[in-house]
This record gives C-alpha cells, sequence and structure tokens, in this order.
C-alpha cells in the first residue's frame, strides 16, 4: 500500500559523463570522490519517516467501516433469519445476529475502548457512536435474553461470565463510555462483570489472579489486563479507592513473579509448583501488560500510594521492549528470538502505549518517538484495501517449548489485532499534532520544539526556531 512520508529532501545523485568518439556516454562510477554516499536512498522493506495525519486517518476509516458492517446489533430468528425489532419477543430461538467477530469477546473491550480513544483523537463521531451503539444495544437484549433462558453465544459472557477473559476488557471499555455518555446504562452488566472478577476468580494465596490451567495455580500475564483496567476503573466509577489499591497490588505481584529485569521483559506465564520457570517472552502478553500500566497510571491520582512504583515498573519495561524491536518496526512473536517471525497486534499495543507515554510526559519523545514512528509505519503495512489487519497470532495458551509460540497461525480473523491497530494510530495522530518530528541526515527525529528548516541539522545549538 503506497503511503505518503514525509522525507528528507536530498540533493539528486547525479553522475557526469563523457561523450567517446562513437557517440557512447560514459558514465562515471559513483564513489566516496564524487558523491555524498551518506545521501544514497536506503532499500528499506517498510515505509521510513514521518507518517502522515491523513494517512493514519484513511487507515483508521477503512478498519471502521469493516467493522461496521461485520459486527451488527441485530437480533434474529434462528430458524426464519427474520430480524426481531420488539425485542420483549426474544425468545429461545432467538440469537444475536454473527458477523466476523463477536460483540462480546475480550478481544472486543480492547476495540470498544481503541474507538472511543479514536473519536477523541479524531473528532469523527463514527468511531465513538461505533462503542456507544454496540453497549447500548447489549444493555437493551442481555436482560431480555436471561429473562427467555437463552444462552446465546455471544451472551452467554455477559450474562454468566466464567474467566478474565469474559469480563475485564469489557467491563473497562463500559465504564470509560459510561462515564462520558449519559444516555448509556451499562451499570447491570458492570456490577456483574465486576463481582466475578473480584469476587470468584480463583487466586494464590496472596490473593493474586491465577487460573486453574494448564496447571493449578498458573499465573497467565495476560490475566493482568484481563482484570485491572476494569479493576482500576471501578475505582473511577464508584470513588471506591479499595478499586485502586488493588490495581497496584496485581501490578506488583504479578511483576515480582514475572518480570525478568535483566532482559526488561516479562514470562508469559509462571506456575507455583514449577522449581525452574521457563522464559518465554510471548510478545501479546507483554502488551497486554504494558497496557495495563497505561490504563492504571492513566487513572490513579499522580499522587497515590503506589504509583510511583507502577511507574517504575512501566519505565523498566518500555526500555527493555524498545531494545527488541526490529530494523522491520515490528516485534518479535517471541520478543527475544530474532528468527521467530514478526507480528501484529504486539507491535501495535507497544506503539499505543510508548506514544500515548510520550504524549502524556512519563518517556522521551527523543528516545522513543523514533521507536513507535518505525513502529506505525510497519503496522500500517497490515491494513487492507478492505480494511482488515493482517498478521496477527490467534489466541494462543500457555506453552513451555519454543516451538509452540514459533508456529501459532497468524489470520486476519484472529480478532486481536484490530482494537490495539486502532488505539495505536489514534495515539499517533496525536503524536503527530503535537510533537515535533522531522528528517534529519536521512532519520527520524523529535525536537523539543518546531524546526523551521528542513535542511539537515548537525548542530543542536545552531538550531533556528
Amino acid at each position: 500500500m503506497k503511503k505518503t512520508l514525509i522525507l528528507l529532501s536530498a540533493a539528486a545523485l547525479a553522475v557526469s559523463g563523457c561523450s567517446t568518439g562513437e557517440g557512447t556516454v560514459k558514465e562515471t562510477k559513483i564513489n566516496d570522490s564524487n558523491t555524498a554516499l551518506h545521501l544514497l536512498q536506503p532499500d528499506y522493506q517498510v515505509p521510513y519517516g514521518i507518517v502522515s495525519v491523513d494517512d493514519i486517518k484513511n487507515d483508521l476509516d477503512r478498519i471502521l467501516a469493516y467493522l461496521e458492517r461485520e459486527t451488527p446489533t441485530r437480533v434474529i430468528d434462528k430458524t426464519t433469519k427474520e430480524t426481531i425489532t420488539d425485542y420483549s419477543k426474544i425468545d429461545k430461538n432467538s440469537q444475536v445476529d454473527r458477523g466476523d467477530f463477536r460483540l462480546t469477546s475480550y478481544e472486543w473491550g480492547v476495540t470498544y475502548a481503541a474507538m472511543l480513544a479514536a473519536g477523541e483523537a479524531t473528532g469523527d463521531a463514527r468511531y465513538t457512536n461505533y462503542t456507544y451503539d454496540r453497549f447500548k444495544f447489549l444493555a437493551e437484549v442481555t436482560p431480555k435474553f436471561a429473562e427467555a433462558g437463552n444462552m446465546d453465544g455471544v451472551l452467554r459472557s455477559v450474562i454468566n461470565p466464567r474467566a478474565l477473559d469474559d469480563a475485564g476488557a469489557v467491563c473497562a471499555a463500559m465504564i470509560k463510555a459510561n462515564l462520558v455518555n449519559s444516555e448509556l446504562d451499562n451499570r447491570a452488566q458492570i456490577e456483574n462483570y465486576m463481582d466475578f472478577i473480584m469476587n470468584k476468580e480463583h487466586r494464590l494465596s496472596d490473593g493474586t489472579f491465577a487460573r486453574l490451567r494448564p496447571f493449578i495455580n498458573a499465573v497467565w500475564l495476560d490475566d493482568m489486563f484481563m482484570s485491572v483496567p476494569a479493576i482500576v476503573q471501578m475505582g473511577r466509577y464508584t470513588g471506591d479507592t479499595r478499586y485502586y489499591d488493588e490495581a497496584v497490588k496485581q501490578i506488583l505481584q504479578f511483576s515480582e513473579r514475572m518480570f525478568v529485569k535483566d532482559k526488561g521483559l516479562y514470562l508469559h506465564g509462571w506456575i507455583e509448583s514449577m522449581e525452574d520457570h521457563p522464559a518465554f517472552h510471548w510478545g501479546r502478553a507483554n502488551g497486554w501488560a504494558i497496557l495495563t500500566m497505561v490504563e492504571v497510571l492513566d487513572v490513579l491520582p499522580e499522587n497515590y500510594p503506589g504509583r510511583d512504583k507502577v511507574m517504575a515498573q512501566f519505565k523498566a519495561h518500555v526500555k527493555g521492549l524498545a531494545a527488541c524491536q526490529s530494523g522491520e518496526g515490528f516485534w518479535h512473536q517471541l520478543l527475544d528470538r530474532n528468527d521467530s517471525y514478526l507480528e501484529t497486534s504486539a507491535t501495535a499495543i507497544y506503539v499505543y502505549c510508548m506514544a500515548h507515554a510520550i504524549n502524556k510526559g512519563w518517556i522521551d519523545a527523543m528516545a522513543y518517538g523514533p521507536v513507535v514512528t518505525l513502529g506505525w509505519n510497519a503496522v500500517s503495512t497490515q491494513i487492507t484495501e478492505d480494511g482488515q489487519v493482517a498478521g496477527t497470532c490467534v489466541g494462543t495458551g500457555m506453552g513451555f517449548d519454543p516451538a509452540f509460540y514459533y508456529y501459532r497461525p497468524v489470520n486476519v480473523y484472529a480478532a486481536h489485532g484490530y482494537g490495539p491497530v486502532v488505539w495505536a494510530g489514534a495515539e499517533m495522530i496525536k503524536l503527530m499534532q503535537n510533537a515535533h518530528p522531522m528528517m534529519n541526515d536521512s532519520a527520524v527525529q523529535f525536537y523539543r520544539e518546531a524546526q523551521v528548516s528542513p535542511n539537515p541539522i548537525f548542530n543542536e545549538n545552531e538550531l533556528s526556531f
């Protein structure tokens, strides 16, 4: 896909020639004596340069159009396939109409939150309405299906959540939407989700969330995101600070067990009964961890107890992740194994989190602006003309050998890619509008103030503003 990039205007590398007696031209070879070799155009595998806000918006618009088509808000009769508009007539033969993606999966909780962010970043109400329309629909039809004793496959997780995957991501997005749109009323769904998270999910003896698979007392890094953002948002929703305390506690206890300090990366899984804990640094799980910390830092008051520890943990993780970025801008499926494939959803999560941190002033644009710019340029190559997101690893359990991760399939219907890509694009729009990037001596650089001249800068003391 052709991208518009704002590139350094380099002098043309014209080479002089001379005529021979036969009328032919003999070209002078390019060498160090006659050519500025440092201005030769690199053969990048993905676009390189400052990204355009218009290009980002165009990418997001294609995704939105695709998802509007493939996530309908409609109830139908299973037999006749006719649309049911009177929800009082919902019975055991009714179902939520199916598109390419489920309205209530954790992946779609991420998508709902991302759409809210995209609406804010672009000023385009279509994005926020995407989320509002679906939460309004869920508020209206969920009690009707429950009354009918119909555990529709889409709504079962709303009516009867059985895992953090069922509850946390959608709950967090619902709270965000309900806080800004008074016309929404998802309180019943929010309280049902939160009851499961706080009171029914399995925990270790110290309260850390855990699962009973693949072994008893297994801690999944994924579960930081499947629980903690909803918890901290519940504190914001209710004003009860015990939720803030729980969110901080969970991050620190997950990190104590699973963060490898010398690499700045998290393990994917930790099993209480294991003497040794195999170090598989799966990309998307590390994405869920850093995204959790961003969500918590956004909500906690500046001087809230423990926020400084979460911030320190976040910065340590950012440093570790940045060191693993590939030359193509993506991150690998296993972050520290460069022969594992390049993966889209994790890359998009890192772009969002780091760009958001730059925009919030938590990390330095000079150090990390080029990282997220390269990352977004990579991600944008995976957005098809139809608005699908390619290169995303499908759902992945916990494994203890490299082949398990290396050979996980990728698929455009892996729902995990859509929310992160929309979220990343939204935050990159903000970054491009508020930061001061420019090409300098062929490299992407971020400056603290806007630069007037497009010419290369070789001495920052001589900058003209």
